[in-house]
């Protein structure tokens, strides 16, 4: 007799986060034991099940596509169940969604420290030399957008109170732009990371022109960011994350100033800051 298919699939969603898409599924009845499910994307309306299109093998109903950039992508999945004995079910129905625009990509850039390239090497002491940090940077960071030079001025790890290696203290990191005239549809920051560490990520103070306007709140990655400077390199085991918010309209005509304050947790390794205009 011919063996039995496990069963195919079902309830596979996606949903599109900035430089990602999440993607979920019903787990497979108890009555069929799981190898592993096989999940098939590309980008587009359409995906064949093949060796090219294979994104991951897994044993949970969960994958998350990441580190798809700044820019809409628009991918498509399929599911596949592989049971103990190897047999494999029919493909899923396709599931599509489309991962959310960077304000990198839709905004004007008014101030920007480094690429958003998913690489910090062009940052100071990158991608290894973090005990330089207390002689290079004994007052945290203080950067004029446009006039200083991101590979001297601005470190790639910012440390937290956490960190013995920087003097178990707080850490102050401080963007300067210039500006003709405030943006009239508001601006929003950005703040990517090639990684950070891997359980005390931690928080810190986001200021405006010396007043405290939010906590932003960090995502723990996996520490080897540390010493290790490049998140795109295949196989890299790093642990990429985007943080980007709406500002208060505060900003005004003349200097303004971005301040981190790192007053909790450890450290993180940034890929690049900037301001951007709405359009």
């Amino acid at each position: 007799m011919p063996t039995a298919l496990p069963p195919a699939a079902t309830g596979v969603r996606g949903r599109g986060e900035l430089a990602r898409i999440v993607l979920d599924w019903e787990p497979t009845p108890w009555e069929t034991v799981v190898d592993h499910y096989a999940v098939h994307g590309a980008p587009g309306p359409h995906v064949p099940i093949s060796p090219e299109t294979l994104l991951v093998k897994t044993v949970y109903p969960h994958f998350e596509h990441s580190r798809l950039g700044g820019a809409a992508q628009r991918w498509t999945y399929r599911v596949v169940t592989v049971d103990a004995a190897g047999a494999r079910s029919r493909p899923s129905r396709p599931a599509t969604a489309t991962s959310r625009e960077s304000v990198t990509r839709s905004g004007i850039p008014l101030a920007v420290v480094g690429e958003f390239d998913g690489r910090g090497l062009e940052l100071a002491l990158s991608p290894h030399r973090y005990a330089d940090y207390p002689a290079a940077f004994p007052s945290g960071v203080d950067f004029r957008a446009g006039v200083d030079d991101p590979s001297s001025g601005w470190c790639y790890l910012q440390p937290g109170p956490d960190d013995g290696w920087a003097g178990r203290r707080d850490h102050r990191f401080r963007l300067r732009f210039e500006l003709t005239s405030p943006p009239t549809r508001g601006a929003d920051l950005a703040i990517w990371l090639i990684d950070s560490h891997a359980s005390k990520a931690g928080s810190a103070v986001l200021s405006i022109n010396g007043t405290p306007v939010d906590r932003l709140h960090f995502a723990n990655g996996a520490t080897k960011g540390s010493t290790l400077g490049d998140s795109t390199v295949p196989g890299s085991p790093l642990k990429p994350s985007y943080l980007e918010v709406r500002l208060p309209q505060v900003l005004r005509a003349g200097e303004n100033t971005i301040d981190l304050h790192k007053d909790d947790g450890s450290w993180i390794a940034y890929d690049a800051v900037g301001v951007f205009a709405r359009r």
